[in-house]
């Protein structure tokens, strides 16, 4: 009689996959890194300046995806975010402002109006990366 091994614990979604956080607010930078390791991510940052920020692109190694606010320091993230479209990494946009304020090349961004289900955004980012693996 043969046994069949038992299942494996499946794979966290972010396993092996790192996620740069730029979020400006400590307490919510936090609550997001949490959400995100507890997915299996590694986090680059979190980081709340845009110098900080580039500095993570350029010299902080590969990254696989992006949570980031809308407003640093009342520094508009989207330098950044071109950044990481022309390097076709996903990244989703945190924002405690109208979504005016996001201009239309980034209409393909999922966009988490503060205050955040902060879960639900970590596993958008978790099928964004998912979804890159296809």
């Amino acid at each position: 009689m043969s046994v069949s091994p038992t299942p494996s614990r499946q794979r966290a979604p972010l396993a092996d996959r790192r996620v740069l956080v730029v979020e400006d607010e400590y307490f919510l930078a936090d609550d997001i890194e949490k959400a995100l390791r507890a997915l299996g991510a590694e986090i680059a940052g979190p980081v709340g300046h845009i110098e900080d920020a580039v500095e993570m692109l350029n010299n902080g190694g590969a990254l696989d995806a992006a949570v980031l606010d809308v407003n640093i320091r009342t520094e508009p993230i989207f330098p950044i975010a071109r950044e990481l479209k022309a390097r076709s990494v996903p990244f989703v946009f945190t924002t405690g402002y109208d979504t005016v304020s996001i201009g239309a090349e980034f209409k393909d961004v999922p966009l988490w109006e503060k205050p955040i289900d902060i879960v639900a955004m970590a596993q958008n980012v978790a099928k964004l990366v998912g979804d890159r693996r296809k």
